[in-house]
């Protein structure tokens, strides 16, 4: 039902195909009989039907279409036909002094083969510039926003710690992003490498990763979008600082999970979302006195102390724990210490707390 009105389109352009067809064929038929060639004409006629016809199986048959792409050659279009108009308008002295020095060939002819061949040669390098240079062009007309917009302020590039960490997708599920999400086809490479790895870590982490990635794809909720160009200035550069160099040319952020490259990203003052960072701070935040029930699970590095994690992965340092490994025991808090890897919290067995007070 939603294809109806494009079928309607479709069926009124064959009749008006149609109709054109037949306007040529009574125009030729009202001329002088002895300059009308039947054939040649109707010839003509079904050429020129099964021409319409082949127009809209071409485009019944190409489903996925783009409109970057479809904006390409039409902007492309234009420009060269007008470049071709301006390069023609130059050149009329010199077909005129080729016409005085009569070289053999009709100057009319010569210059409709040589004004075609600069159209089409003009037409096809500015269609494929816009074709290779899409990502950084955007059109007036065609781009005066659609039902798709680009979403959110600015796009995210994605790491490969990030898509392989895969927390990303149960994020975006949320509803709580709706930014336009980038994968670079160079961390994409690389994922595919790490996938097709001989060992069985690196293998199963990169399956992960383009699971991921595919689960991204099939989400309507989201832009996504595979960054297929590399820009000059990343010749040579190591995948880091291609992403990096890539954000800051998007004006878009690099989501990652990657400590080292959060920290290379704010030395280059390219902004960074780091997901640990957003878990640490979505993690509960316990007040001095408050009571924790946790299983102690191994000792800790100072004297006596014993750890225990929480459900989230919150690392709990129990002092004089040690005697209590492998049983469930509830605790004070005492302190919490933000560190880079994470949060921690300190605390008391509760029947040492109550036999100091």
């Amino acid at each position: 039902m939603n294809n109806m009105p494009l079928w309607i389109l479709r069926t009124c352009f064959l009749i008006v195909a149609i109709g054109l067809g037949v306007s040529l064929i009574n125009g030729a038929e009202g001329g002088d009989a002895e300059q009308v060639n039947r054939s040649m004409i109707w010839t003509i006629f079904v050429v020129f039907l099964l021409g319409s016809i082949a127009t809209v199986v071409v485009d019944v048959l190409i489903i996925n279409k783009r409109i970057d792409m479809i904006s390409s050659v039409y902007f492309g279009m234009v420009v060269g036909l007008f470049l071709t108009y301006v390069i023609s308008a130059a050149l009329t002295p010199v077909f005129g002094l080729l016409e005085a020095r009569a070289i053999g060939i009709r100057p009319d002819y010569l210059r409709s083969v040589v004004v075609s061949f600069i159209g089409a040669a003009v037409c096809y390098s500015c269609i494929s510039l816009l074709w290779q240079t899409k990502d950084d062009f955007r059109f007036v007309i065609p781009y005066v926003e659609f039902s798709k917009d680009v979403k959110g302020l600015k796009p995210y590039v994605l790491d490969t710690s990030v898509v392989i960490d895969g927390r990303i997708a149960d994020i975006i599920d949320t509803g709580v992003l709706d930014n336009q999400l980038i994968m670079p086809r160079f961390i994409l490479a690389e994922l595919q490498g790490i996938a097709d790895s001989s060992d069985k870590t690196r293998r199963s982490r990169g399956r992960r990763g383009l699971d991921v990635l595919d689960r991204l794809r099939n989400n309507q909720a989201i832009d996504f979008k595979v960054y297929d160009r590399e820009l000059p200035e990343m010749q040579g550069q190591p995948v880091d600082m291609k992403l990096l160099i890539l954000a800051r040319h998007l004006e878009g952020k690099v989501v990652t999970g990657d400590f080292n490259l959060n920290k290379v990203a704010k030395l280059q003052n390219v902004p960074v979302i780091n997901l640990n960072e957003i878990a640490n701070s979505l993690k509960p935040v316990f007040l001095p006195g408050e009571k924790i029930t946790l299983k102690v699970v191994k000792a800790g590095e100072g004297p006596g102390q014993g750890v225990g994690y929480l459900d989230d992965g919150t690392m709990i340092v129990v002092e004089d724990g040690r005697d209590h490994i492998g049983k469930e025991i509830e605790i004070s808090v005492t302190s919490m210490l933000q560190t880079s890897a994470g949060r921690m919290v300190f605390g008391k067995h509760e029947s040492l707390s109550r036999s100091r007070s």
